[in-house]
């Protein structure tokens, strides 16, 4: 009997190992079939591939938990109403300099909006002018007040706009705010819990706290917006912290930068907000008090780009890959985070090789140590082709801002990372305007503090030039 019971013990044993194997099969099966069809960057789907093969059931759940785009599935379903849909027609751009003309049809093709003039852009310097301003603005608001910040929070500058937005809204503004589900704070954000409290309509943006729904985790909404009566808009890189406010010398300043614009391109930054808040909400947003006729306000001429994991996927990545390729003398830029794919570093280095000018600001100590060591391990290519980099002093600068030719701007959300170019939701504003380039040139020449060398890297300690090479490797998720 003994025996008996330990043959089918043992056939029961091996009879569950060929399920759970077979089960296994499956599953990597089926990962392979799905990523052959939906992953276009071969690297990472040689990745997932072999990871469901090495390890069926915990390479299968990684796959399913962040492998998968549920963001374009999320918005393939948020069809457009017939209030919404929107003309197809090629609309004609504003004039640009001739020799921006062929990038003004790129452009235009990659978002599907034509330059529009009669724009006026006025540049403010961390919160301690920014806030001020914006404060203002929404005081003044009568019809519509639009916000979203990636950081809003629960601090005296932030309580300061939760009572803003409330002020508007008893004086009839229709107000609407969204906050990223992860940079204002996990766990539903403080400033989220005053604004519903206070009665102020307010969003979270792919925020769950449900397991299976964890992928959202690693997409976030970067974008800054502030857009009064549908006629007035702030946007840039300037969160809702008390630490923009330098001047008040917080524990961890942040420099940034910040744009307050007029005219008609404001209906871009609208739209882009339009949208996002039906993804937030389901509501749609309309009428006058959003979209209100838009006179000149000035001579600047721009369009909106944005960005994100779903229909926009990589918009402002393409730009840049562009705008590279028409520059014929000078590409200035800074960023708090640089770290970008290997494309756009090619396209740098071949700038720099024809002769171009390439001048790149990094900071000597970001807010994220990780992305520094990522850095020092990126650019080798860069320095070997010409490109100068220079470092800018503390405080962390947090701004964003790229000239090309002393004639083309870009400013707005996007930092220079494959974070910002691939998974987040950017919006960053094309300019054509001398006098706003000059003034961000100037401002990008005043950061140059010491510049990076080949051999600065190259004094580095082996074990810190592997720790740099091997934090690289994050490079998509930093």
């Amino acid at each position: 009997m003994e025996e008996v019971l330990t043959r089918w013990l043992g056939t029961t044993a091996s009879l569950r190992t060929e399920i759970v194997a077979a089960i296994g099969l499956v599953i990597s099966l089926g990962v392979s079939v799905h990523v052959l069809l939906r992953k276009r960057v071969v690297g990472a789907a040689i990745g997932w591939i072999g990871l469901a093969w090495l390890a069926p059931v915990f390479g299968s759940l990684l796959y399913i938990t962040f492998g998968i785009n549920r963001v374009e599935r999320r918005a393939r379903r948020l069809k457009r109403r017939p209030s919404q849909t929107i003309d197809d027609t090629p609309q004609p751009s504003a004039h640009v300099p001739e020799a921006f003309r062929a990038l003004d049809r790129a452009v235009q093709a990659i978002t599907g909006l034509p330059t529009v003039a009669g724009n006026r852009i006025e540049i403010f310097r961390n919160g301690d002018e920014a806030y001020p301003a914006m404060l203002d603005a929404i005081g003044q608001a009568r019809r519509s007040v639009a916000l979203s910040s990636y950081i809003f929070r629960d601090d005296e500058i932030g309580r300061a706009f939760c009572d803003a937005l409330k002020a508007a809204q008893e004086r009839g503004a229709e107000v609407r705010v969204i906050l990223d589900g992860i940079g204002s704070g996990y766990f539903f954000p403080a400033a989220w819990r005053r604004l519903r409290r206070l009665g102020v309509p307010a969003g979270l943006f792919m925020h769950s706290v449900l397991p299976w729904r964890m992928p959202f985790l690693n997409l976030r909404t970067h974008k800054k917006l502030l857009i009064l009566d549908g006629q007035i808009a702030f946007t840039g890189g300037v969160n809702i912290s008390d630490g923009n406010r330098v001047r008040e010398k917080p524990d961890f300043p942040i420099r940034d930068t910040h744009f307050r614009i007029e005219g008609p391109v404001v209906e871009h930054l609208t739209q882009a907000f339009i949208a996002d808040w039906l993804f937030v909400s389901d509501e749609e947003l309309e009428g006058e008090a959003w979209l209100p006729p838009l006179a000149p306000a000035g001579t600047v001429t721009a369009r909106v780009v944005t960005s994100g994991p779903d229909a926009d996927i990589e918009k402002i990545a393409t730009v840049i890959l562009q705008v590279i390729a028409c520059a014929r003398h000078s590409i200035r830029l800074t960023t708090p985070y640089f770290l970008p794919n290997d494309l756009i570093v090619n396209a740098l280095c071949l700038a720099a090789t024809r002769g171009i000018e390439v001048d790149v600001v990094i900071p000597k100590a970001s807010d994220h140590r990780f992305v520094d060591w990522a850095t020092r391990g990126h650019i080798d290519p860069l320095l070997k082709s010409g490109v100068r980099i220079w470092i800018d002093g503390p405080p962390f600068d947090h701004s964003k801002a790229m000239t090309v030719d002393g004639q083309w701007c870009f400013i707005g959300s996007a930092n220079w990372d494959s974070r910002s170019f691939r998974l987040n939701f950017e919006l960053n504003v094309e300019v054509y305007d001398v006098p706003l380039a000059q003034a961000l040139e100037a401002f990008i020449a005043g950061k140059r503090r010491t510049r990076l060398t080949q051999a600065d890297l190259d004094a580095r300690a082996l074990p810190v030039r592997l720790r740099d090479a091997a934090v690289r490797l994050l490079l998509p998720y930093l």
